[in-house]
């Protein structure tokens, strides 16, 4: 009998860095894209809306940047906080931390014995990680790292942000708003389709969501920037 071997290719390690990169390029397509339309939609001219949409560009890669930062390292406090406690409990009650082992494994379906001899084992291979791994749920390779999502999200919220401003620079003042509009329910879709795919995720499912919610935002803002218009007019 010939022996099979096969490769798979999952997507769960690239969680830490995907989600900070689809969140920043969505993000600062949106925010851009919005901004631009809703202060073209006021009636302001090309270099207002231009200098408008690169304030929020420089603005929001900054807050992503900041927010993804302080976000990601709440969670890797935590973590740190639950491993130095599971560190000290393996320390002080090893008996009751091997049960406790054991009985996460009984609960996934092992037998009893099958279960101690589990737990056994990998608690003298790495008692921390199997912890960590089956009672808090913690692997590295889900962990996101602070410094590496303030980056990604950064400079995908520039890259997202750059292509409304483009467009606005390119295209007469008067058609800025259906223009910039158009291009960014477009660019959204494949953002979203990308992302979808890159998660192994479906793609048009992924690209419909993040389109919706980019028509949502534009919409709302190019209706206040009408109304302002209008009223400061």
């Amino acid at each position: 009998m010939s022996r099979l071997s096969h490769s798979e290719i999952h997507m769960v390690h690239r969680i830490g860095w995907l989600r900070a990169a689809v969140l920043g390029a969505n993000d600062g397509l949106v925010s851009t894209a919005s901004l631009v339309v809703g202060v073209a939609a006021a009636g302001s001219g090309k270099p207002e809306v231009l200098i408008a949409g690169l304030a929020g560009l420089v603005a929001g890669a900054m807050s992503m940047a900041a927010g993804e930062y302080v976000s990601v390292s709440s969670q890797t406090d935590a973590e740190q906080a639950d491993l130095a406690r599971e560190t000290r409990e393996l320390a002080e009650t090893p008996e009751a931390e091997l049960e406790e082992l054991t009985r996460i494994y009984v609960d996934r379906g092992l037998d009893r014995d099958l279960a101690e001899k589990v737990a056994h084992q990998l608690t003298e291979r790495d008692a921390l990680g199997s912890h960590a791994r089956d009672e808090l749920g913690i692997s590295e390779t889900v962990t996101a790292h602070p410094i590496q999502a303030a980056l990604v999200s950064a400079a995908t919220f520039a890259v997202g942000a750059v292509i409304p401003l483009i467009i606005a620079g390119l295209v007469p003042a008067a058609q800025i708003t259906l223009i910039v509009a158009v291009t960014t329910l477009v660019a959204l879709s494949v953002l979203g389709g990308l992302g979808a795919s890159a998660g192994g995720a479906r793609i048009v499912k992924g690209a419909i969501r993040v389109t919706f919610w980019g028509a949502l935002a534009m919409a709302a803002t190019a209706a206040v920037g009408m109304i302002f218009g209008v009223t400061v007019g």
